[in-house]
């Protein structure tokens, strides 16, 4: 329950500083959108704080937009991720009704809405970035995450996998679609399954275990280069390209020069 009020807590929050926003840029459409949202939220907040309704305050606030429910998504799994995983968990986890061909051109949509309005809004869905500082093809982070966790070096896919792995694991639910989601990614790490015989769904802490262990073996040198890249690209980028990536770095060395 303190993790679910945790998670209510902060995104009436950045509701609220949303809506501020809104309402400062004279932007009406968006503050009506926000301002509903956060009326969904405050209502689920009392329900858990009451008690009242148990069956609704045992499952998260069905989510309204493509773009929330996609925030949402990333801030369960706390990687990077691919379109398709994140609507897995938005299903499973958090009553999401999102399909991957909404989210074809959600990152430009976002791109362009931060050049119209930079930093209008409280989060941007935005691209990982590459050793090249551009957009990693199909991958997506969001913008209140630091760099380090937004770039993406060689070692960083198998990373991101393993964390993401770690946290659906994590989440309790009886929801079929968690349990199918976890057994495809259980046999993708080394010792998370009891061996290709076994029947059954997989064991929770055991995969959450074997992808700890296997992430132990990477992280040292994942952090290493996410961090040279993250100063690569505090360095080099502007605020538009540090969030939606750069063309290639070439382009970007022309423009400084000029």
């Amino acid at each position: 329950m303190s993790d679910r009020l945790d998670d209510l807590e902060r995104r009436i929050d950045e509701l609220r500083a949303g809506v501020r926003t809104a309402m400062r840029s004279k932007d009406g459409a968006t503050a009506r959108v926000l301002r509903a949202e956060l009326r969904t939220a405050e209502r689920a907040w009392d329900a858990l704080v009451s008690g009242e309704q148990p069956k609704a305050a045992a499952e998260p606030p069905r989510l309204a937009t493509v773009r929330e429910q996609v925030h949402q998504g990333l801030r369960l799994l706390g990687a990077a991720a691919q379109p398709r995983l994140i609507v897995a968990v938005s299903e499973a986890f958090l009553g999401g009704t999102i399909r991957s061909n909404q989210l074809t051109s959600l990152r430009r949509d976002e791109e362009r809405s931060f050049r119209s309005a930079p930093y209008g809004r409280p989060y941007y869905l935005c691209a990982a970035l590459t050793d090249r500082l551009s957009p990693a093809r199909g991958l997506l982070t969001l913008s209140t995450w630091p760099l380090e966790r937004r770039v993406v070096g060689p070692l960083s896919p198998r990373v991101d996998f393993l964390t993401c792995a770690i946290a659906v694991a994590s989440h309790e639910t009886e929801d079929e679609r968690a349990t199918r989601l976890l057994l495809r990614m259980a046999r993708n790490i080394p010792g998370a399954t009891a061996g290709s015989g076994a029947l059954g769904p997989p064991d929770p802490g055991r995969v959450a275990d074997a992808a700890r262990a296997e992430l132990a073996v990477h992280a040292e040198r994942d952090t290493r280069d996410r961090a040279e890249l993250a100063r690569r690209a505090a360095e080099q980028l502007d605020d538009v390209a540090g969030l939606f990536g750069a063309a290639t770095l070439s382009t970007i060395k022309k423009e400084y020069v000029s």
